[in-house]
């Protein structure tokens, strides 16, 4: 089907290509009927206000909204989970709920469905809103303070490894995109492009940025003349465009957050001794910061990217079992210093194509954080990445009891904060103590401090974790002396993030299965697992993997295990095992 409407300057077409226009706005009315899909997630001040009635009514109706493609068309449909599921009775309930200011309980239990879940835990989190073109998303303050700690530690890491931070322009010359033929054969279906400007059509439509490799080596044709110029190592952080025709917020949107490495190198020993160093920085930034055992490995020659020889990738897995694809690099050999005639002068005065890699981890890294760790409770973080890793909610009844309360949860914050702790002082009176709990569980915050006057009158407090729920988390009576907090509150989070590591790590392998033929291939698949069997069959054959149980190659681990293996499909001697699974 094709279809071609203008909603104010923006002409949509669902062919490969998207055409943007300076035009006259039309009325929505004249839009067709598919077109109309401006929905967003409830707001979690929406949901536990006090609103009107009207807007109760409208609350019920609506929340919480999952956004989901048709099977047959390219449309998002909503559906409306706790009202269609709802009784007239319970609807009642909900409604009086919100009229008394009580918390909502929206999370829809990750067993029952996953990906309403992850949706309610985004939109009750304040992690992200749906922005007003279908695929797109608004990042909330908290949700890009999970992308800022990713940053933080990124940046270090790359500047510690030689690399400068830059900035390429988004728009790209289409000729660009078409000079390595692989490269625009991968991305053409995902382009977004720009015909007309300043209300006249252009001479040459231009692509907005789906990736930099083009317009990077563009440059690098100008910058790098002789193997004194070499390595030249760079990193931009940049927004990235493709037209995704199925989405999901952080995990696949239309516009999204990343950082992207590209290096030139003299030799092919260098570039692919680069892409291995970015993938171990990748692996470890997942291990030790967001408490994700991700497995390192080769994608097969099907899933390289376009245009690479090779690409590296760290898989994880995800709280429902399928796979996230959570960082990548690529050995791109002189593929696209061919393309685009980037040479330099040797030692020997020989002009020779440089070798390159790119690499990048991008906003989907926090989708992966929250399917990772996440319960039914809500976001579940690790403290490294937490933006609050502690948060203190004081108690009190009268309001004699409430100066000194405050004053005592003060000087623990100042205490706190003074070591370096990201700590939030819950001191507002229009909450009960039971709804902050809950509040700051729903959010993922590690620690939890509580201080009422019994608390002040003994110079302790008390402290729940995050990870372990109800009276088991909960310890009395540490002390407010500095040193003795300051102590045990650093070992609690660091406990956190080793608990969180290891229960990742035995779901992660309690989920992965041996396989040695095809049948038992498609009889761990089907039960949603993953299979991890010797692998030296054809493309062909990994194609026929893919369309007959949905699973593909995730990656040839790094770890392999010896002896002598033959291929599950065919057979014959292999030399690698591979991981197969469904995969987002």
């Amino acid at each position: 089907m094709y279809f071609s409407s203008t909603i104010r300057n923006i002409t949509i077409t669902s062919k490969p290509h998207l055409t943007l226009c300076r035009l006259q706005p039309l009325s929505i009315e004249h839009l067709p009927t598919q077109m109309v899909v401006s929905l967003r997630l409830p707001s979690l001040t929406h949901l536990l206000g006090s609103p009107s009635s009207s807007a109760i009514s409208k609350i019920s109706r609506r929340a919480p909204v999952i956004l989901r493609r048709r099977h047959h068309g390219n449309y998002l449909r909503p559906l409306l989970l706790a009202a269609a599921q709802s009784t007239a009775a319970q609807t009642e309930d909900r409604a009086d709920s919100l009229k008394k200011g009580v918390q909502d309980q929206v999370i829809t239990p990750r067993s029952q469905d996953f990906n309403a879940w992850y949706l309610d835990v985004i939109a009750n989190a304040e992690l992200a809103d749906y922005g007003p073109v279908r695929g797109t998303m608004v990042i909330r303050p908290y949700g890009y303070a999970i992308w800022e700690a990713i940053q933080d530690y990124l940046n270090v890491k790359f500047k510690e490894t030689g690399h400068s931070n830059m900035y390429f322009p988004q728009f790209i010359p289409y000729s660009f995109i078409e000079k390595e033929a692989s490269h625009v054969e991968g991305f053409s279906p995902e382009l977004a492009l720009v015909t007309i400007g300043g209300g006249k059509e252009l001479e040459e439509k231009l692509v907005v940025r789906p990736t930099s490799e083009t317009i990077v080596n563009h440059m690098f044709t100008q910058w790098i003349h002789s193997y004194r110029d070499l390595p030249l190592l760079i990193n931009q952080w940049a927004n990235v465009t493709r037209w995704e025709m199925r989405t999901k917020p952080f995990v696949r949107t239309l516009e999204f957050l990343w950082q992207e490495g590209h290096t030139a190198h003299a030799t092919p020993e260098e570039a692919e001794n680069e892409a291995i160093q970015m993938i171990d920085i990748y692996t470890r930034f997942a291990y030790e910061q967001a408490a994700i055992p991700v497995i390192t490995g080769r994608k097969s020659r099907v899933e390289t990217f376009a245009g690479a020889c090779k690409t590296y990738t760290i898989e994880a897995m995800m709280g429902d079992k399928k796979a996230l694809q959570a960082g990548t690099s690529h050995n791109l050999g002189q593929n696209f210093s061919r393309a685009f005639g980037t040479q330099f002068t040797d030692e020997n005065g020989q002009r020779q194509h440089i070798w390159q890699t790119s690499w990048a981890i991008s906003t989907r890294f926090v989708g992966g954080i929250i399917m990772t760790h996440g319960d039914d409770a809500g976001l579940m973080l690790p403290p490294k990445i937490a933006p609050i890793q502690v948060v203190i909610v004081p108690i009190w009844k009268k309001d004699s009891e409430k100066t000194a309360v405050l004053n005592a949860a003060s000087s623990v914050r100042e205490v706190l904060q003074t070591a370096g702790i990201k700590i939030k002082l819950d001191d507002s009176d229009q909450r009960t103590p039971g709804w902050k709990f809950n509040f700051w569980e729903m959010k993922g915050v590690p620690l939890r401090i509580e201080i009422g006057p019994r608390d002040v009158s003994s110079g302790s407090v008390v402290i729940s974790r995050r990870d372990v729920p109800g009276k088991q988390g909960k310890v009395f009576g540490i002390s407010m002396e500095p040193s003795v907090l300051e102590s045990y509150v650093k070992d609690k989070l660091d406990e956190i993030q080793s608990s969180l590591l290891d229960r990742a790590i035995s779901f992660r392998d309690s989920n992965i299965v041996d396989v040695n033929s095809y049948d038992e291939l498609k009889s761990v698949i089907s039960q949603g697992k993953w299979a991890r069997g010797p692998w030296s069959a054809s493309d062909e054959d990994e194609t026929k993997v893919k369309e007959e149980t949905g699973a593909t190659i995730r990656c040839f681990p790094f770890e392999q295990p010896e002896g002598v293996k033959k291929c599950l499909m065919t057979g014959n001697p292999a030399e690698e095992v591979a991981i197969f699974a469904k995969s987002y």
